[in-house]
């Protein structure tokens, strides 16, 4: 995947786009982000869940890991993109299917996109997949 900008639907902004194994210096950054987003009262600790990015920077970078995500962000297209980004990568590597988990009150939001719920409360999450 090649780094490309995006603009946003309100117009206000742009977002480089890429797959984590172009940006490795960006894992900590990312591990940070998400491990106190959804990760911190789950008994993994920061490490481990750091430990978790290297594959993701190996090889052809499965799983793919594409990340944008601020608080001030929100509401600007940016996670339909990163979505559509993440299924034509998932189609040109060959595989069918794209597959991700939400939060049940996110869930509509990736129902609403062509996301099928296929399974519930998965420690918390919802999972969902989709043809790529």
């Amino acid at each position: 995947m090649t780094v490309r900008s995006l603009r946003s639907r309100s117009g206000g902004c742009s977002v480089e786009l890429c797959n984590l194994t172009a940006l490795p210096t960006c894992a900590d950054i990312i591990a940070v982000r998400a491990w106190n987003a959804w990760w911190t009262e789950s008994g993994v600790s920061l490490a481990e869940y750091r430990a978790h990015l290297d594959p993701m920077m190996e090889g052809e970078g499965i799983p793919l890991a594409l990340v944008a995500h601020e608080q001030g962000m929100r509401r600007r297209g940016i996670a339909a993109k990163l979505m559509d980004a993440a299924r034509k990568e998932a189609s040109a590597r060959g595989h069918a299917f794209c597959y991700l988990c939400a939060t049940p009150d996110n869930s509509p939001y990736y129902l609403a996109r062509g996301f099928k719920q296929i399974e519930s409360e998965v420690s918390g999450l919802n999972l969902f997949s989709t043809s790529c």
